[in-house]
């Protein structure tokens, strides 16, 4: 049984990795997928491609949730493509972690992370309230870390916690403000296979972490996705504020 069916959910950072196989995830239940992307439209329009190629709906639209004007063009452009938002992911996040983003300051970084992860998720769900008022009901899922509550050695990591720390504490206070017309939930990623773990970690550092995970090994970002369908879906009718946590029993 489709669990998404002819439902409209909006997908940011959705051109690769986690937020990819959400997109994909969301199209196989039946929703129509917005694939969101910033500078990405080539892997975007071919996430699209996958899904309209399984028979389903997806359109890419462009914008930086980092900055307020364009999330409210992102909402306008799907309200105008599908009539409706009833599923939001915020998703997008800023990678600090491989490529240029990497050689970045710390101080550069921890502007990123919070332009991006924090405040983005903000302007989000505060530029979603009117829209999923009006329509009598919506879901939004926001992305924390796991470690953000446990803490992991670093400087990235403590940057990165900060911040993730902050997205869970918004989201609680926002499910209290808006239920019981928008559930706001968190899904908090453990060790995830994406481009960091296949391009930046060495096998000893990887072997060391898989040593801490109680099911012996790293997640996928279908896991993840599989996560944010239940979320989504009424199966999860009576959840809000709440955060799950998906890494193998780490934490």
């Amino acid at each position: 049984m489709l669990q998404l069916e002819q439902k409209t959910a909006v997908i940011t950072g959705a051109s690769s990795g986690i937020g990819r196989s959400m997109a994909l995830a969301f199209a196989r239940e039946g929703a129509r997928v917005v694939v969101n992307y910033n500078n990405s439209v080539a892997r975007a329009e071919t996430v699209v491609s996958e899904i309209r190629s399984n028979g389903g709906h997806a359109v890419a639209i462009q914008a930086n949730v980092g900055h307020p004007d364009q999330v409210e063009n992102l909402i306008r452009t799907t309200q105008a493509e599908f009539g409706k938002i009833d599923i939001w992911v915020n998703n997008a996040g800023a990678d600090i972690l491989t490529g240029s983003g990497a050689k970045l300051s710390d101080e550069e970084k921890l502007h990123q992370l919070i332009e991006i992860d924090l405040k983005g998720t903000i302007a989000c769900c505060w530029a979603l309230v009117p829209v999923m008022q009006g329509q009598g009901r919506g879901v939004i899922i926001n992305m924390s870390w796991d470690l953000a509550i446990h803490g992991f050695h670093g400087r990235n990591p403590q940057m990165f916690a900060a911040v993730k720390a902050g997205v869970l504490g918004f989201s609680r206070s926002f499910a209290s403000t808006y239920g019981p017309v928008i559930r706001v939930n968190i899904l908090a990623p453990g060790w995830i296979h994406t481009s960091f773990t296949e391009e930046m970690m060495d096998r000893k550092y990887y072997e060391a972490r898989i040593s801490e995970i109680p099911l012996g090994r790293f997640g996928t970002p279908e896991d993840v996705a599989e996560a944010a369908v239940f979320l989504a879906s009424d199966a999860s009718s009576y959840m809000t504020g709440e955060m799950i946590k998906i890494n193998g029993g780490l934490s």
